[in-house]
């Protein structure tokens, strides 16, 4: 066991993709390739940086001695400059041009911008899993009533299948956002301390067409379209708000399903997976706890909290740069990613084995569908002769006794009261014909199949089962 604190995120929840994508090697080995474009540029570019120190450079990408770095870091005070100083030494030829015209925020920024617009991705092909893992569900259960809940009442009938797809709806909200996201990402590129590009405009002595080249040749190296228009010394922070943001949205879709779920589950009617040999409670036994729901609402609560990190650091940038971001954004971000990992990772194995209890369900509604039914009774009553405002009080002072037995603990005996009303016209058999519980879905089916349709294209090649995960 370790005697410093380590985060739940890096221990228990997130993926090992996630864990080495924002791990400090990661970091360091962007910086480098960093530092390789921006010689490769400015050697294409005619300044003094030969083929071979690039070359020297991209040889020893992955040489990164990090006890010379941290040595440097406590004497120089200054962690970019620490391992400029160390890369040098490994690249000793190119030791007096890496890191020629740049600021501290051509790699710290540049590389964060390179991490996320990857961790996006990755979150990306993980919450398809998601919706693909849904798609199958929906279209199993489409048909197959269920009692629907307006503020947790009982209300008319839908279908397992139709509820899914209002989870799954959220989700593809979600992506419609991180499409947005990833697609309007944009590089920060070499512009120097304060944005002008001054340092370039010395080396390059003018020409400015040089500049823009250069910016162009890195972005395009590390797959951006694009630089911001404008910036002061780091990318405009308002990028990391608009991030933490989607993460934060994608949490509250999480929240939403996971909390129906939790709420079905009590009720017996739909139950998250469940290992032969899980422990639902220490002392109890007999416990079935939705243990994975719970985590992913808990979970989901801190991502949401962690998403007003960035409009807080965004609104407090000062002019051309302030670090008071700086400390925050090491924090913050990455946590971000990580939680928003942990949460998909868990929304893929509970959609990925979620069962549904038929009998339970089928149960539910027998136990409704009478009160469900009594618009539709009426209307056969008054085709039979009946006044409807008299069929309205008699189903109405009916509805209240029988509600009332059930509440002491008795079964519902709404149809037999109606048949012994002689002005309702109908016997308990008639009236029993009449509560098919497909007659009562409205268009739930059809609803499903053109949701799934439009949303098929978008996971062909998702193959929908869950991800591997230790919970």
């Amino acid at each position: 066991m370790t005697e410093k604190y380590e985060s739940p995120l890096s221990s228990r929840y997130a993926s090992a993709y996630m864990l080495r994508l924002f791990s400090m090697d990661q970091r360091i080995r962007t910086w480098r390739k960093l530092w390789v474009a921006l010689a490769r540029a400015e050697h294409k570019l005619g300044l003094p940086v030969t083929a071979q120190q690039v070359d020297e450079l991209e040889a020893h990408i992955d040489d990164i001695d990090y006890d010379c770095a941290a040595a440097r870091e406590k004497e120089v005070r200054h962690d970019v400059m620490a391992h400029v100083y160390a890369y040098g030494k490994v690249a000793p030829s190119a030791a007096g041009i890496i890191h020629l015209g740049a600021t501290s925020c051509y790699v710290t920024d540049n590389a964060d911008l390179v991490l996320y617009r990857d961790g996006l991705n990755y979150l990306r092909r993980e919450l398809l899993k998601v919706v693909a893992n849904l798609s199958v569900f929906a279209e199993k259960y489409k048909a197959l009533p269920t009692l629907g809940y307006t503020h947790y009442q009982p209300a008319q009938l839908v279908t397992v299948g139709k509820r899914a797809t209002l989870w799954m709806q959220d989700f593809v909200s979600d992506l419609e956002e991180l499409d947005f996201v990833i697609g309007s990402m944009k590089f920060l590129g070499c512009r120097g301390t304060t944005g002008t590009e001054a340092s370039f405009l010395e080396l390059f002595d003018g020409d400015t067409a040089k500049i823009d080249q250069m910016n162009k040749m890195i972005s395009t190296e590390f797959g951006f379209d694009a630089c911001f228009d404008v910036c002061g010394q780091t990318y405009p922070r308002k990028l990391d708000s608009r991030i933490l943001n989607v993460l934060s949205s994608i949490a509250q879709s999480c929240y939403r399903m996971a909390s129906d779920i939790r709420l079905l589950q009590h009720d017996r009617q739909v139950e998250e997976p469940f290992e032969k040999n899980q422990i639902g409670s220490s002392a109890m036994a007999y416990k079935r706890n939705p243990m994975r729901s719970e985590r992913i609402c808990s979970l989901a609560r801190y991502l949401m909290a962690d998403a007003m990190n960035a409009p807080m650091t965004a609104s407090a940038q000062w002019l051309e740069r302030t670090l008071d971001d700086s400390a925050n954004r090491r924090i913050s971000m990455p946590e971000g990613f990580l939680c928003a990992d942990a949460v998909l990772r868990l929304a893929q194995n509970v959609t990925d084995g979620l069962h549904v209890n038929e009998k339970i369900v089928e149960k539910t509604v027998r136990e409704y569908l009478p009160f469900i039914a009594t618009e539709n009774l009426m209307m056969e009553a008054v085709k039979r002769g009946g006044d409807r405002q008299q069929l309205h009080e008699i189903i109405r002072s009916c509805s209240m006794e029988a509600t009332a037995k059930m509440k002491n603990g008795e079964s519902c005996d709404l149809l037999a009261r109606l048949a012994a009303k002689k002005e309702f016209g109908m016997t308990e058999e008639e009236m029993n014909e009449l509560l098919d519980p497909r007659a009562y879905i409205g268009r739930c089916e059809q609803q499903v199949d053109a949701f799934l349709a439009k949303v098929k294209p978008m996971i062909v090649d998702i193959s929908g089962n869950s991800a591997e995960i230790d919970l």
